[in-house]
Order: structure tokens, then C-alpha cells, then sequence
């Protein structure tokens, strides 16, 4: 295909940014040269910030940025520079909360305008070719933004400058007033706490349709892992009946894909039925690690299967042959959001035949369609249930859905598919290194095992910088761009973390030492503990957000308060452990009054307050006994496992390396006599954590 029309963006990588590289706008790329135009230039600046899964993003490019008559004003009178949020997320950080002051809502399509040397001074989301929804039309806001900066040209820079100002004073959290010494997050954090974060969540909890508030519904999956070890430290039932309810309308619903797998981004109703149909592989790492959790605590085979469902939709979808996994599928197909999933219940007929009828029942197909005339397949009726009403027994029924499922994929599999974002971003795929372990605690599946550690070697080889322990951001067709951001680090060291758990291998932990030490040279800062989300060697943005706040992912300093906890208490270094303790400090007022929105930090507050218990395994053969330790739900834990006492780890020293493994609990290096067997190891983890508990106040 012949294209009229070709932009600087046409030497990219990042698939958004192609998939803009022929619009007759003269976009380019955010980087320093692009940077010195506009300023040399003296003309505002276009930031249009989007990603490649983005259904409005599409709309407004095809309404929009398509249109000639629109991009020759927006070549005339802008600089006009593109950026993929996923490529550039501290970029998007910023200037999304600019947006938000100005505007008071945000999203993508992210369309702000600068001034030439980079400050917010107006901006919004999606706007229309023609004013429609309360939305003026784009062209009219080019020819005000235009108009404004020619004939205003101080006021809008007034403007800008108050903006930048207003981001700066937000960026900045006050250091708590704390003594010298920190001796815990314990001693500030109680019990009566962690019970007032859990009934904040559950204020907030649906209790018929699952997850939290109304919709649009997210996940949510941090706070559904911290009601799961509320249930298992305190025996708070409520909130073990409002983590699995969660879980199971999501599992049910039509966020998650009934015939190939996978969770959608989130769902646009209450009832998770219809979801917006982008497939983020962040999401569905974050989901495995619940599903994990929920297994361990409830040894329930449906989150097995879960699992199991949603790693092979991964790796049917998302794995790129060199081993590392993209980062997303879009949401539609032939200019349709959601066209490829969805079924005509006349379809249904023509293909399933005598099966049609006990099928649609299942999964609630309609003749008139449940959503925009065709069906959204989701369950909310147990197979049992339905079996007796068609009178089959309960392992034809599956046999039934099963084929029928593998005709219906058959035939989806010839549709257009959604688009693929082909990038691969190193903290989501850490993210999934961390789930894949969890999968394997759960389930013992050494398949989780290889995959995890596939993974992690992929990460290794294709993003690891230099020496120093730098590391890069993104990788696409062959090239790895982009200095790693704090939660790529954060993500990767707490991967490190947990490969050594399910492996053994103390060598992981030195790798994420290396990266810890990495980001405590580059990455702090200012008058508190806690870390700015970009490097002090990055200077392409105008001002370093320290980020505390979970999104649609972990916030980066609770995993990095988690990472330092763990790897100081491995190397017994009381500075980290201080240094985690003031970050947690930090944020106490708001994480209690708004756990939602602070799940990350909620959870290693709730993990620290019950006391951490470090396990060790030693012996000439411990990996069979470490990992039944493995399967035990023991989510106040960290494990380190050898056969032989390793340097520079203390928890490993004045141990027994005999023939019969030696299982030692410790608290502070402290550790109790040893026991022989995962029955042992729970009993011994039951009395601890009940004289944790009866000691905290």
C-alpha cells in the first residue's frame, strides 16, 4: 500500500508511533533535537500522548489527524510531537497531571500545548471534528491555542509558568517527623490499622457483583490481595468472601475472555460483563499473582485453572519468539472495538448445531445480543445447575463446552485480529516473572518454574545496560532504547527476589542488589526517603515526580520500600530497612484513610505488622522440602534456601548443612530450632504469627 504521506515517526520502533508515521501531520518523536526546534522555533508545542490500544486514539487519529486541512494548520502554526505513554511514561506522568489541574479529568487521547520550552499552558483529552458532547471541536481549539499564543502570548506563558509550579509543589511530599533510629514499621503501624484499612475497602466493596465502587470497574488486584491475608492473619471472613467474590465475577464475566483466555483492561459496567476489549499484559501478571494468592489460601482448584487459562492465552498471544512478552493487544478490529470477540446467537446456532442450545444457556447467549446486538460471552450460573436443566451428567456438559470451544476459537482465529503492541517493556514483564513464581508456589507446576526463569534470562540478556547496573526501559524489533524508569527497576528487583525463592539460587539476590544499588545512587533525592520516578541523568522532563499512588500498576516506591526490606534483612543492612521504614512512615495518613488507591503500601504495612518471618532451608538436598515450604501460605515470609553456607548472606551462617534439611524460622536473625517437615514449618508459623499479633498493639 502506497501512503501519501510520511513523518519522522516513520523511524520509530514503538508501534503507536508508526501506526501515526503516514498521517499528513508532521509529527515527531519527543527527544532532545525535536526539543530544540521548538525552541529555536518560538512556536507552541502539540504533545498528543496516546498508545497503540487506544480506541479513542484511533477515533480521533482517523477523525483528526487524517483530515489535510487539520494537519497543514497544525504544521503551520505547532510543533508537533507524539509520544507512546508505555514508551515514555514519566513524559505522560507529568503532563497527565497538568491536564488534570486544567481540565479536571484526563485520559488518552492526552493532548496538551506547550510553550517552546516544554510547560503546560492548556490541554484535554479526545475532541471531536465537530463540537459535539459538550466538546468543542479540535480545529477550534488549534485556532484558539493559536490565536491565544499570538495576541496573549505572556498570559499563556503566566499560565504555564503557575502550572509548572502548582506540578512542582505537588511533586514534593513532606518527610514525616520521625526519630532517629526507626525501629519498625511495626511500632507505628498497629493491628487496629490494619482492621481500619480493611473496613475502608470494604466500605467501598460491592457485595453482589464484586470489586470496588461502580463502574468503570478496574481489578483492583491489590486490594483483593490485601483482604486475602486480612482473612488469613485475622480470620476476617468478609473480607475473604469479598477477594473471592471479586475474583470469580471477574473469572465469570466478559472482562475475561471465555474461549482463548486473558482479562480486558477493565470493564465499562458493573457487572463485568462488557469490558474495554485492549488486553494489557500488566493486567494479567497482576491477576496470576492474586489467583496465586487465592490459591494458596483457599486450595480451591478453580484459581488453578485460572491460572492455567490466562498463562496460555500469554503465551498464545503475547510471547515473541526470542522469549520476552508484549506488551498489549488492542481493542479493535476492522475499526470495531470488541468485533472479534463477539457472537450473533444465530452464529452460534449455525455452528454448534444440537450443541448450540446447552452452550448459549451457559454463556448467557441471546438472540437480540447482551451488548450492542451481539453476545459477550460470561457465566452466572454454576455448570452443575445448568447441566441438571438439559439433563446431562456433569463431565458431558464439559466435554460439550469444551469442543464447542475449540470449533467457536477455530473459527474466531480466521477473523482480522486485534492489533499487537509488540514492544516489550521491562517492569510488565518482571511483573509476570513475579507471577509465574507465585503460580508456582501455588501450584507446584514446575511448567511456572521454567517459564519464570525463561523469562528472567530473556530480561537479562536483552536489557541489562551496562556494568554499573543500568538498565533500559523498552525493547522492539531488536533494539533496547529508553533508560529504565523506577518501576522497571522496582519490578525487577522484586523478580530477583522471588526467582531465588522458587530456585535456590542466592545468585538472583545479587543481581538485585546490583540494581538496588543502582537506583539508591541515581534515583533519590530532595528532603525525604522516598524515590523519584526518573533518573537524576535524565533531563528531558521538567520536573522529577516522586510517584506514590498504585495505577493500573504497583506504585514504584511501595515496591521499592518492599525490595528494601527484603534484600535488608537478606544482607542484614539496617540502613535500607530505615530507609523503607520512613518511605512507609511517609504515606501512614493516607494509605490508612484510602487503602484503595494505596494497596501496594497497605499490603507490606499489613506483612510487617504481623511480623516477617525469614526461612531458611538448608541441607545437601532441600529444593523437594523447599518447595512444599513454598506452598504454604505464608505471605508475612521470605525464603532463602542452600546447601551450603554462601558469603555475604547472615541468615545462611551458623546453620547445619547435614543430609536431612534443616527448616529454621527467624525473626531479626534470630532464628528458632529447626524442624523437619512443611507440617512442622506450619506449626511452628502459626504460633509465631499468633504471638506477632498478641504482642502488637
Amino acid at each position: 500500500m502506497e501512503h501519501a504521506f510520511t513523518n519522522d515517526l516513520v523511524h520509530e520502533t514503538s508501534p503507536y508511533l508508526l501506526q501515526h508515521a503516514h498521517n499528513p501531520v508532521n509529527w515527531k518523536a519527543w527527544n532532545e533535537a525535536t526539543l530544540d526546534v521548538a525552541l529555536s522555533s518560538g512556536k507552541p508545542i502539540i504533545l498528543s500522548i496516546g498508545y497503540s490500544a487506544c480506541h479513542w486514539c484511533h477515533v480521533m487519529e482517523h477523525e483528526s489527524f487524517e483530515d489535510e486541512t487539520v494537519a497543514a494548520y497544525m504544521n503551520e502554526h505547532f510543533i508537533n510531537i507524539k509520544v507512546d505513554r508505555e514508551e515514555r511514561p514519566d513524559v505522560d506522568h507529568l503532563y497527565m497531571d497538568a491536564v488534570q489541574l486544567v481540565a479536571g479529568n484526563g485520559g488518552w487521547p492526552l493532548n496538551v500545548f506547550l510553550t517552546p520550552d516544554k510547560k503546560p499552558m492548556y490541554g484535554g483529552t479526545y475532541y471531536p471534528p465537530k463540537p459535539a458532547f459538550s466538546r468543542p471541536s479540535w480545529m477550534q481549539v488549534l485556532q484558539s491555542v493559536k490565536d491565544a499564543w499570538g495576541n496573549r502570548r505572556h498570559e499563556m506563558e503566566a499560565q504555564a509558568d503557575n502550572i509548572v509550579d502548582h506540578l512542582q509543589k505537588q511533586s514534593r511530599i513532606s518527610p514525616p517527623n520521625i526519630i532517629d533510629n526507626i525501629p519498625g514499621t511495626k511500632y507505628f503501624y498497629s493491628r487496629e490499622d490494619c482492621k481500619e484499612m480493611a473496613a475502608q475497602l470494604l466500605k467501598s466493596a460491592d457485595t453482589i457483583e464484586g470489586g470496588f465502587g461502580k463502574a468503570p470497574k478496574f481489578p483492583q488486584t491489590f486490594s483483593i490481595i490485601y483482604l486475602l491475608r486480612q482473612a488469613h492473619f485475622y480470620g476476617d471472613k468478609n473480607a475473604l468472601a469479598q477477594a473471592e467474590l471479586s475474583l470469580a465475577k471477574m473469572y465469570h464475566g466478559g472482562i475475561y475472555d471465555q474461549l482463548g483466555g486473558g482479562f480486558a483492561r477493565y470493564s465499562t459496567d458493573e457487572r463485568w460483563l462488557a469490558p474495554h476489549f485492549e488486553k494489557m499484559l500488566y493486567d494479567n501478571a497482576l491477576i496470576i499473582a492474586a489467583l496465586a494468592e487465592a490459591a494458596m489460601l483457599t486450595g480451591k482448584g478453580v484459581y488453578a485453572e485460572a491460572i492455567s487459562h490466562t498463562t496460555t492465552f500469554l503465551q498464545n498471544n503475547l510471547l515473541s519468539a526470542e522469549g520476552g512478552y508484549y506488551a498489549a493487544l488492542d481493542a479493535d478490529s476492522e475499526g470495531e472495538e470488541g468485533k472479534y470477540y463477539v457472537w450473533s446467537s444465530s452464529e452460534i446456532n449455525e455452528v454448534l448445531g444440537n450443541d448450540a442450545a446447552f452452550f448459549s444457556s451457559y454463556y448467557n447467549i441471546i438472540p437480540g445480543g447482551n451488548w450492542e446486538n451481539k453476545n459477550i460471552l460470561h457465566v452466572t450460573r454454576n455448570l452443575e445447575e445448568v447441566a441438571v436443566q438439559f439433563k446431562l451428567d456433569v463431565s458431558k456438559a464439559k466435554e460439550i463446552l469444551e469442543n464447542s470451544r475449540e470449533v467457536l476459537l477455530a473459527i474466531r482465529s480466521s477473523r482480522i485480529p486485534p492489533g499487537l503492541d509488540d514492544k516489550i517493556i521491562l517492569g510488565w514483564n518482571a511483573l509476570l516473572v513475579s507471577a509465574f513464581c507465585k503460580a508456582f508456589k501455588a501450584t507446584l507446576d514446575e511448567n511456572y518454574k521454567t517459564l519464570a526463569l525463561e523469562l528472567f534470562h530473556f530480561l537479562e540478556e536483552k536489557f541489562a545496560s551496562t556494568e554499573s547496573g543500568s538498565m533500559f526501559h523498552g525493547y522492539s524489533r531488536g533494539e533496547a532504547k529508553i533508560a529504565a524508569f523506577l518501576d522497571d527497576y522496582a519490578f525487577y528487583i522484586e523478580a530477583c527476589c522471588l526467582v531465588q525463592e522458587i530456585s535456590g539460587d542466592s545468585a538472583y539476590l545479587g543481581k538485585g542488589k546490583k540494581a538496588l544499588e543502582y537506583v539508591e545512587k541515581y534515583f533519590t533525592g530532595g528532603e525525604n526517603a522516598l524515590y523519584y520516578f526518573t533518573s537524576d541523568l535524565q533531563k528531558d522532563v521538567l520536573v522529577r515526580k516522586q510517584e506514590i499512588y498504585d495505577g493500573a500498576l504497583p506504585s514504584s516506591n511501595a515496591i521499592m520500600a518492599r525490595n528494601l526490606l527484603y534484600l535488608g534483612r537478606i544482607y542484614d543492612n539496617r540502613e535500607w530497612m530505615d530507609k523503607s521504614y520512613a518511605m512507609q512512615i511517609a504515606v501512614k495518613a493516607a494509605v490508612i484513610k484510602h487503602p484503595g488507591s494505596f494497596g501496594c503500601w497497605a499490603a507490606d504495612i499489613q506483612k510487617e505488622v504481623s511480623g516477617v518471618l525469614e526461612i531458611v532451608l538448608t541441607g545437601q538436598e532441600p529444593q523437594m522440602l523447599l518447595n512444599e515450604c513454598l506452598n504454604c501460605y505464608i505471605p508475612n515470609s521470605i525464603f532463602q534456601s542452600s546447601k551450603s553456607t554462601a558469603a555475604g548472606f547472615p541468615l545462611l551462617e551458623n546453620k547445619l548443612y547435614i543430609r536431612q534439611t534443616q527448616i529454621y524460622v527467624c525473626q531479626h536473625q534470630a532464628c528458632l530450632q529447626p524442624v523437619h517437615s512443611k507440617n512442622g514449618l506450619i506449626d511452628v508459623v502459626k504460633s509465631t504469627l499468633f504471638n506477632n499479633l498478641t504482642d502488637n498493639n
